[in-house]
């Protein structure tokens, strides 16, 4: 025997003993990935409107088969030199957490309270969990709030993944805890003080809502979209964009992360490291908006909107919410966009801007434009063709103007806006040419006119998406009983519903000619550089987009239509447009509605507004939205002087020195 095992010594140290010294030296790669911080957006004149502010930072990056007691040796130890012992922190530790806590400070003791014939029932996951059960509340009443701040530290260090850092803590870090923590790594396994960031947005609630905003750590990736963030490279408890422009140019705001190889022993010891790639922060986004005039846009929204509320507060007591677009009807820059909202419970104005985006309205009037161009490409009528405008009566239902117009020809019915002339369109598309319209008779449609004639607005942008980038917009109601009634409604802006943005592409193409070009926040992304003071070279810009072209002719007809509304005697817009130094154009809107209130009807309106300037060579274009307004004789104008303010407000801006009209003109850029 002793032979035999003489023999197999032998065997294992001369024949095998380079591989078992292998097996014993074998060590792992494993590489983890660094979060770098999100590039930062700036407005268009070059001016930062989210930055990166830097914060100290204590981290934890465990190594591979690290334990529960391993990571309370390092919570006490940590303890000792950061303060996490406010409610901020206590008031998150669950029972859960203390029990184990206790569990650990006491394992042979509680291990023995469930029976081996009940553990041998059971897997290592289920074993663990009835034993934690077993904990009394008695028994995790009565910890210190020193215990409790271990607690709460060791609560964060549970977070972590294997090689993959997690903070600790990295709000109001001081200087001291900084210098305390780094002066005791070697005693602090897997503990780093470092630099972190903080998202910075440093116009305060000035367009935050389009911004958007980012997860915490704590909040990571979030669930419903795991599978699609784990594959693309991010950690679970990465920090991504959430909603607005944050979340809608994740990719790249998100930056490139830093990787760093581990080489460690088979049992999670980590030998050595190194970087493999090198990381990069986040490219940079310059938007489309002006903030000094996006600033403006928004105050005079708000003060509108205020005066309006003042003037008849109880006619106006459903008013909430007042919505402007501002955009280059050229290129589909947006240069503002406000979406004030008055809180009647807080009394306070909040800045609401995707309701500009999310919130369609029946937008009476304003969508003349293209109801009469409808009216030439399907044919019904002709340019100067007339039509005698008064009440007309479908059964039992009176349809009329907001007074007798007498006769008008399409530019009239454009400048006094004129219902009874888009009737007759909406009446000819529906198959009925009777002219006059016998008062009382019925009328037999052809449904299909609805869908004709939203397949002519849908050219312009109204009842579709715009393609504005940002991760939501609304396409607005679309209404489903095809009656005669209802047809007419549709042809004067009261049957369908818009988004403020719609309307405001709508505008643009009827201001540049025909062109649908989609509305867009970006202008260009730059490159990151090591200054994080500077911009860097340009990346990519973000041209016009042209989303189709109308094949309309008579466009023109239609322009000096809405020319004459702000211009001509008669206009329904003149008063606030017509002495001005530029020659604007646009159509306004009123339609009514209807809201309840604790079950009881009462009649209100909406005021729109959109336009253009110069007529000649259109460089900004329009759109305002005001719901809800009470039906008074003399209410607040509040459409028409938004609209006048803006415009008054861009061409002073630009007259001093501003860059809010610098993009080609389309055709040109076609050419």
């Amino acid at each position: 025997m002793f032979s035999v095992l003489i023999l197999q010594l032998g065997v294992v140290q001369i024949l095998n003993g380079e591989a078992y010294q292998d097996e014993i030296e074998r060590t792992i790669q494993d590489t983890t990935k660094i979060p770098v911080p999100r590039g930062k957006i700036y407005d268009r004149n070059y001016d930062v409107v989210v930055d990166n502010e830097p914060v100290y930072s204590i981290t934890y990056t465990p190594a591979k088969g690290t334990q529960a007691e391993e990571r309370l040796e390092v919570a006490e130890k940590l303890a000792e030199y950061i303060s996490m012992d406010s409610e901020e922190y206590i008031d998150k530790v669950t029972d859960r957490d203390k029990r184990e806590y206790y569990y650990l400070l006491n394992k042979e003791e509680v291990d023995e309270r469930l029976t081996p014939e009940a553990k041998a029932e059971m897997d290592n996951a289920e074993v663990y969990n009835a034993t934690i059960d077993l904990i009394t509340d008695e028994e995790i009443a009565n910890f210190s709030k020193q215990e409790l701040e271990v607690i709460a530290i060791k609560r964060e260090l549970d977070k972590a993944y294997s090689l993959t850092p997690q903070i600790v803590k990295n709000e109001d870090v001081t200087a001291e805890e900084y210098a305390q923590v780094s002066e005791h790594l070697s005693i602090l396994p897997g503990i780093n003080a470092t630099t972190d960031w903080n998202r910075n947005y440093l116009y305060d609630g000035t367009l935050r809502s389009i911004l958007g905003s980012i997860t915490t750590q704590k909040e990571g990736i979030p669930a419903e979209q795991e599978q699609y963030y784990l594959t693309r490279g991010y950690s679970r408890n990465d920090r991504v964009g959430k909603s607005g422009l944050e979340e809608y140019y994740e990719d790249i705001l998100r930056g490139r992360k830093e990787q760093i190889e581990y080489t460690t022993t088979k049992n999670g010891v980590v030998v050595d490291s190194k970087t493999i790639v090198e990381g990069q922060r986040g490219k940079d986004l310059v938007l489309t908006i002006d903030m000094e005039f996006q600033e403006e846009v928004d105050k005079i929204v708000r003060e509108e909107l205020q005066t309006a509320i003042n003037k008849f507060p109880y006619q106006n007591r459903f008013l909430e919410d007042a919505l402007a677009v501002v955009m280059n009807p050229q290129s589909g820059e947006i240069l503002a966009i406000s979406g004030q909202h008055y809180n009647r419970d807080e009394g306070e104005f909040t800045n609401d801007d995707f309701r500009t985006l999310y919130n369609a309205n029946a937008p009476g009037s304003s969508i003349k434009g293209a109801t009469v161009l409808a009216g030439y490409e399907s044919g019904v009528i002709t340019p100067g063709q007339t039509f005698y405008d008064s009440p007309i009566r479908i059964g039992g239902l009176w349809k009329g103007s907001w007074q007798d117009l007498g006769s008008v020809n399409d530019l009239d019915a454009l400048r006094m806006s004129s219902n009874v002339y888009m009737f007759y369109i909406a009446l000819r598309m529906g198959g009925d040419y009777r002219y006059p319209y016998p008062n009382g008779s019925k009328t037999s449609l052809n449904v299909q006119a609805f869908q004709q004639m939203r397949n002519y607005f849908w050219q312009f942008g109204l009842g579709v998406k715009t393609g504005v980038d940002f991760p939501y917009e609304a396409t607005g109601y679309v209404g489903t009983e095809p009656q005669a009634g209802n047809l007419l409604d549709f042809a004067i802006g009261q049957y369908d519903t818009y988004t403020t943005m719609q309307l405001a592409q709508y505008i643009s193409t009827i201001a540049n000619g025909g062109y649908r070009v989609q509305p867009h926040f970006l202008k260009e992304i730059r490159e990151p550089i090591a200054s994080m003071e500077e911009l860097g070279p340009v990346y990519q810009s973000n041209g016009t987009k042209v989303l189709n072209k109308i094949e309309m002719e008579n466009i023109e007809r239609v322009q000096e239509g809405f020319r004459r509304v702000f211009h001509s005697q008669g206009g329904t817009a003149v008063s606030y447009f017509g002495n001005k130094d530029y020659t604007s154009a646009g159509k306004t809107g009123t339609a009514e509605t209807e809201t309840w209130d604790e079950g009881v009807m009462t009649n209100t309106e909406n005021r729109t507004l959109v336009g253009y300037a110069p007529f000649e060579e259109p460089e900004v274009a329009f759109a305002v939205v005001v719901p809800s307004l009470g039906i008074v004789s003399n209410q607040h104008s509040i459409n028409n002087i938004i609209g006048e303010r803006i415009l008054d407000t861009y061409f002073e801006m630009k007259e001093n020195g501003g860059n809010l009209d610098e993009s080609t003109n389309i055709e040109q850029e076609n050419e």
